[in-house]
């Protein structure tokens, strides 16, 4: 009777598992992501919902302005936080380009290259586009990705939905090489005239790193010595004690 008892329990408790892993309820952007899939169809690639934080959706390159459009249009998302870009190629140098501390916590030889990861909403190329927008009256966000073609690192610009992009697009453009079609001034923020390369990007070498490790525990100086005051030290008065 024991090991029949016990057999019936085990059930359960994997149900109670099963519960408390159960993903925690989020109706407004769970209605935002519907009324975009509704919109916008096949031109959603991907998405994720993080309940309490925001909504990734992950569009076709070819949809990325009239997917931010919609969301400007429909869910009244304004306002514009930033856009920017992203290299998920793992570094080729190791843990060169790494601070000292990140030597000590996981070690400074790595033996295999890392496989390339793309973060929430997925990802199929090594360079993604990524724009966050924000509706005050509806106290929500939304972060738009799109992949970038590694061969053909461009896409629209959004500088005729939202104004305030100009500065966005422009260092998107010089850090990492992305062109953005339409854009009527595309020139460095940061680097000076003739730079070449894009910083940002993985494979940029910071030659730099190659004489001195990034700033960490190696750069911490200690404070100088501050001597008490002692017998030696001059009186109120001005005098020796």
């Amino acid at each position: 009777m024991a090991e029949d008892t016990a057999t019936t329990e085990a059930p359960a408790e994997e149900e109670t598992d099963e519960e408390v892993a159960a993903p925690e309820p989020d109706p407004a952007r769970d209605a935002a992501l519907a009324m975009l899939t509704e919109l916008l169809g096949d031109a959603i690639v991907e998405s994720h919902i993080e309940p309490g934080r925001d909504l990734w959706v992950r569009v076709q390159r070819d949809a990325w302005v009239e997917s931010i459009q919609t969301a400007r249009d429909s869910l009244r998302c304004y306002w514009i936080d930033f856009l920017s870009a992203i290299d998920w190629m793992p570094s080729p140098y190791g843990r060169e380009m790494e601070a000292e501390q990140d030597w000590i916590i996981h070690g400074r030889d790595i033996k295999e290259t890392p496989a390339m990861e793309s973060g929430v909403a997925g990802g199929e190329t090594r360079f993604q586009v990524f724009a966050r927008v924000y509706s005050i009256e509806n106290n929500l966000g939304i972060t738009f990705k799109a992949d970038l073609p590694d061969d053909d690192l461009r896409i629209e610009t959004l500088l005729r939905t939202y104004a305030g992009i100009n500065w966005h697009e422009r260092e998107a453009w010089e850090m990492f090489g992305i062109h953005f079609d339409g854009h009527p001034d595309l020139r460095a923020l940061y680097l000076p005239s003739g730079f070449e390369g894009n910083p940002m990007r993985k494979d940029f070498p910071l030659l730099a790193r190659r004489v001195k490790p990034w700033p960490g525990i190696v750069d911490v100086e200690q404070m100088p010595e501050v001597e008490s005051p002692g017998d030696d030290a001059p009186s109120e008065e001005g005098g020796e004690a």
